[in-house]
């Protein structure tokens, strides 16, 4: 099955009204790359202004919380985050599981809730550097996958994205045999569990993904796309990326 490529980026507690600007490239690219999916989430403040600014480009939300609606001070609902303008939400991204303490069944609740207000889902899975040096990355990643995907899953509103956590932000990435490796991995657990359906699912690679190594990472029979920090900050670190996918 042929699967689009996905490059979507992750702005985290960066951006303001004024960096928006940054986005009007990323749509060009975007607009140029038609075979390219091309998504960016921004900080929930941003949304709003982001959606309206780029109305073609997909944006989302770094996070959502798991009930649509109660005294949860300082969070944000599914419902909420689409009423801004957002398409997609992330779930189980590795900052938040080691800053907030989330758990795979918390990615799993919160992929729930965005579905049921029509939003798509990027989860994540990854091991930390101990777990890849105790030779349980694997396990890691399959026991993550297994308590964070939803039912009936399928490629139509799921995506998954693998980032091993000790190479999110510090310039260092596995080696593309190993990330090939933990992607068929992750591929096979999710036949596991949702059937032919997996072979719909994309599965995106995140961890200090640059215009220099994307052509390679991308290049990798079960990698989908990728799924960008700090690069996706400005267009001219985030356009190579994008045009990298266009080039395969």
């Amino acid at each position: 099955m042929t699967r689009r490529k996905l490059v979507a980026g992750n702005w985290k507690m960066n951006g303001s009204l004024a960096c928006l600007d940054e986005l009007d490239g990323i749509a060009a690219a975007a607009a140029e790359s038609p075979g390219v999916d091309v998504a960016v989430a921004v900080p929930f403040t941003l949304i709003a202004p982001a959606a309206q600014r780029v109305p073609a480009l997909m944006i989302g939300a770094e996070d959502v919380h798991e009930a649509d609606s109660g005294a949860h001070t300082g969070c944000v609902s599914a419902g909420m985050v689409r009423e801004a303008g957002a398409r997609f939400a992330i779930v189980g991204h590795s900052e938040r599981r080691a800053d907030q303490g989330e758990t795979s069944h918390d990615a799993w609740a919160k992929a729930a809730a965005a579905r049921r207000h029509g939003l798509t889902v990027i989860a994540c899975c990854g091991e930390t550097e101990a777990e890849r040096n105790a030779d349980r990355a694997e396990r890691v990643v399959q026991a993550q996958i297994e308590k964070s995907v939803p039912d009936h899953a399928d490629g139509s509103w799921f995506t998954l994205a693998y980032e091993p956590r000790w190479a999110i932000g510090t310039g260092r990435t596995p080696t593309l045999e190993d990330i090939q490796s933990i992607h068929a991995i992750a591929r096979a657990k999710l036949r596991m569990l949702v059937g032919d359906a997996a072979d719909g699912i994309r599965i995106l690679y995140g961890g200090s993904v640059t215009g220099d190594n994307a052509a390679g990472i991308l290049s990798c029979p079960d990698v989908d796309g990728a799924l960008v920090g700090g690069a996706s900050l400005t267009a001219a670190k985030f356009v190579p990326i994008i045009r990298a996918a266009a080039a395969l």
